[in-house]
């Protein structure tokens, strides 16, 4: 294949070859698919505000807002929309590209629209991408926010099909993907990924990358996380899952999807330097800047400016 085409047939053994392949001519390959696509010192800046906090209907396994849950977590109704903007005036001071919201819903409730609306009004035009995540979606749901400007829409597939019902009982998989399809169809940009180390096999994450690219077409963003285990949650005492096998599914990620902005998202507060620098040689040119994803810690923003973006074009 060549360094730019986009494929939408990976076939599970492809895929389980490349993971297989050796570690630094895996991100060798991860590194010249990436440059053959994308500025190399080009580094998004994305800011994610938690607008809605705490009391979810659904029972994610990994999530600290679910009812299901005694996590601690104190529950906020939605933000007004002058702090939001507020916030958001705040990332682009920062730098930032991208200014994400995210509410705890299961999906937006009819009385919130109005408000959600002018959030992305707002924010559109302070010159920034919008990106929501808000639950699932109706068509007409994801037309109205589409309508109002938002440019991306998150809706995480978590994992694997065949893994799914293990992390989440309240909502199926295809529930997951026809969110997609009514946000694609309405015109917006796919902000969708997984998370790594919730008990799955490598082959439940080549099973999650394959549906990934299977969407046509890719998804514009890919967010990589590794789970930040919660007190009170099922899986609070899952296994980590090692650094090396982030780095490979960045990677094969890279590869699969070349022109996709791949996040290096939640738990990168835990890798030191050297690990975060083979991610990105891996592929990844996407980080969340702040001091908290939603309710988990992130990297210091002192650090980042330090490190990641020091040599960096970001925006």
């Amino acid at each position: 294949m060549t360094y730019t085409t986009l494929r939408h047939d990976w076939t599970a053994e492809e895929i389980a070859a490349l993971y297989d392949l050796p570690f630094m001519k895996l991100v060798y390959q991860a590194q010249t698919v990436h440059r053959a696509n994308h500025q190399i010192e080009h580094i998004e800046k994305a800011v994610l505000l938690n607008i809605k906090t705490g009391a979810c209907p659904e029972n994610c396994g990994y999530c600290s807002q679910s009812a299901h849950f005694d996590t601690g977590l104190e529950k906020e109704k939605l933000m007004p929309v002058s702090e939001v903007l507020d916030a958001a005036q705040k990332a682009k001071d920062a730098g930032a590209a991208r200014f994400c919201m995210g509410a705890a819903w299961r999906s937006p409730p009819a009385a919130a629209m109005p408000a959600l609306i002018e959030m992305i009004e707002g924010v559109n035009k302070l010159g920034l991408e919008t990106c929501m995540t808000l639950g699932m979606l109706k068509e007409e749901q994801a037309q109205t926010l589409a309508d109002a400007g938002l440019d991306y829409y998150n809706h995480n597939i978590d994992t694997s099909p065949e893994y799914y019902d293990k992390v989440v009982t309240t909502r199926t998989f295809d529930d997951r993907i026809n969110t997609l399809n009514a946000a694609r169809d309405a015109g917006m940009k796919l902000c969708t990924g997984g998370i790594l180390g919730m008990g799955e096999s490598r082959a439940d994450r080549v099973s999650m990358l394959r549906t990934l690219s299977s969407l046509t077409p890719h998804p514009e963003s890919v967010p990589i996380n590794r789970l930040v285990p919660i007190d009170g949650t099922p899986l609070a005492d899952a296994e980590r899952i090692n650094d090396e096998e982030w780095i490979r599914t960045i990677a094969v990620a890279r590869i699969m999807m070349p022109t996709t902005t791949v996040r290096l998202a939640a738990g990168r507060h835990e890798l030191d330097w050297a690990a975060q620098t083979l991610c990105f040689m891996a592929g990844a040119n996407s980080v969340f800047y702040g001091e908290r994803l939603l309710t988990t810690p992130n990297v210091a923003m002192e650090e980042d400016e330090k490190k990641v973006f020091k040599l960096k074009q970001v925006g």
